[in-house]
């Protein structure tokens, strides 16, 4: 039986799909703290790594990224994004380029050095993650894609 201390509940015999729930939280700390240590490593603060996830995402998607749309992504206002992309750009991480589609507005743009950057330090757990789908087959990996597509949603609502 559960019982609530303070607003917490305690679960007694907890139901077998805790015990995911337990495993991705603690793989989401892992992934955090291994993102910290790259900032560290960097001189970065976590937001300059959110933010070239972001932008590399876009980039990944053929998506081009405004300043507007990184602060929206970021939850950050305009002067906080304004200075995060100015840290970034004299650090060499991102640059401000035309759009194509439209010359009159400006994008942010990962550069080739900030990925390189990127890979040395996540190319291998990126390797051994991929490595660790390979025991899957096609439909497991569509179940697991699934999983975490909706985690993603859950974690996106808002209460």
């Amino acid at each position: 039986m559960n019982e609530i201390i303070g607003r917490r509940p305690v679960v007694g015999n907890q139901e077998p799909g805790m015990e995911v729930v337990h495993l991705l939280r603690a793989v989401t700390v892992e992934l955090g703290l291994h993102s910290a240590r790259f900032a560290n490593d960097n001189g970065m603060h976590p937001t300059d790594v959110r933010a070239l996830i972001a932008l590399m995402d876009a980039s990944r998607a053929e998506a081009e990224m405004t300043a507007g749309r990184l602060g929206a992504a970021l939850g950050l206002n305009s002067a906080g994004t304004t200075a995060l992309v100015d840290r970034l750009e004299r650090a060499g991480h991102v640059r401000r380029a035309r759009s194509e589609a439209d010359r009159r507005r400006v994008v942010i743009e990962v550069t080739d050095g900030a990925v390189r950057l990127g890979w040395a330090h996540f190319g291998p757990l990126i390797g051994r993650v991929v490595e660790l789908l390979h025991v899957y087959d096609e439909r497991e990996t569509a179940a697991i894609r699934g999983f975490l597509e909706g985690v993603r949603e859950a974690a996106r609502e808002r209460d």
